[in-house]
């Protein structure tokens, strides 16, 4: 819920357990308590897509039976899978561009033993017209970090689990070219089309692809995309790696965010989200501000996990059981 600096201390002070995303004038501020938070003025709410630095949107974690809280560097993030409860989620916020994230980015899906426990979060970031750096914050000490992720691990009672899933609007076409690179890359140069090397940027250009959509990758049904950063000097720079080996195809192109998002939540069926984020991407492209997609509400995020990196997706959590 979208709600107050003084309602958020009130919570803070009364003991809760809280996720919280807001501006960092509004974090930096707030008492020390069972929390962690990330930056980001952008959310949606019941009422629809917002972009404030006035409001905090703070999620009770009012489930949990233990938490605990935790920080991590570049070095020892996937410390994560041994320190997660046996029956549990795994709650974690990143600093968008930190070293941090990067290398969550790249190597979270070789990384088996994440898959056996749920694993959720989001890249935080900052206003985009007037720029910043993007934070986190353990709610514990009150530290603020701009190249370390912070983690809640939330045990859940016997007989609950944690579901993590996510509504991604983009598939691709099969009978469209496949493109495959050659390492794990943020930033590329040459690509292969349907074997064939070729410079990617001009393989974009050429065919005239429309870069607000994502490239595509099918995981046996499930798509993941990676989406276009920008296209500059024979260079194409990524939000989320490419992987080796991997078919990629661009999306199939959408000029309907909303319906598209709606139509998804419908296919859904009905959910009891705990959690949820979407990709500051969606907001923009889909001009989500004003537009409600619920009972999906969250802050609007620099990139989405569930168990990797993701992009212009929308992630959720369920309390099963």
């Amino acid at each position: 819920m979208l709600i107050t600096y003084e309602e958020t201390v009130k919570m803070i002070n009364e003991g809760k357990v809280l996720h919280i995303a807001a501006d960092d004038s509004l974090l930096s501020k707030l008492p020390r308590g069972k929390w962690i938070g990330g930056t980001t003025p952008y959310f949606i709410s019941e009422e629809g897509g917002v972009q404030t630095g006035d409001r905090l949107f703070v999620t009770e974690i009012d489930y949990a039976s233990d938490v605990r809280i935790a920080n991590y560097g570049k070095y020892n993030i996937f410390q994560i899978v041994e320190e997660c409860y046996d029956n549990g989620l795994t709650l974690l916020i990143m600093p968008y561009g930190s070293d941090t994230a990067i290398r969550y980015s790249k190597e979270a899906p070789e990384v088996e033993e994440l898959l056996m426990h749920p694993v959720a979060g989001w890249i935080s970031g900052f206003d985009l017209e007037k720029g910043g750096e993007a934070k986190v914050y353990d709610g514990t000490t009150g530290e603020a970090f701009t190249n370390r992720a912070v983690v809640m691990y939330i045990e859940l009672p016997e007989g609950k689990n944690a579901a993590v899933n996510m509504i991604n609007i983009f598939t691709d076409n099969k009978s469209d070219p496949v493109i495959k690179f050659h390492d794990k890359e943020l930033e590329v140069r040459t690509c292969k089309v349907d074997g064939v090397e070729m410079n990617f940027q001009e393989y974009i250009e050429k065919n005239g692809i429309d870069t607000r959509m994502p490239l595509v990758a099918d995981y046996n049904g499930a798509y993941i995309n990676t989406s276009i950063k920008g296209v500059e000097n024979g260079v194409v720079s990524l939000y989320a790696p490419v992987f080796r080996n991997i078919e990629y195809r661009f999306a199939v192109y959408t000029d309907d965010y909303v319906g598209k998002f709606r139509e998804s939540i419908a296919e859904a069926g009905t959910r009891y989200p705990v959690f949820s984020c979407n990709c500051i991407l969606n907001y923009l492209y889909g001009e989500l501000s004003g537009k409600d997609i619920l009972p999906y509400t969250g802050p609007v995020t620099f990139g989405e996990v569930a168990y990797q990196l993701l992009n212009q997706t929308l992630v959720y959590i369920e309390i099963l059981g």
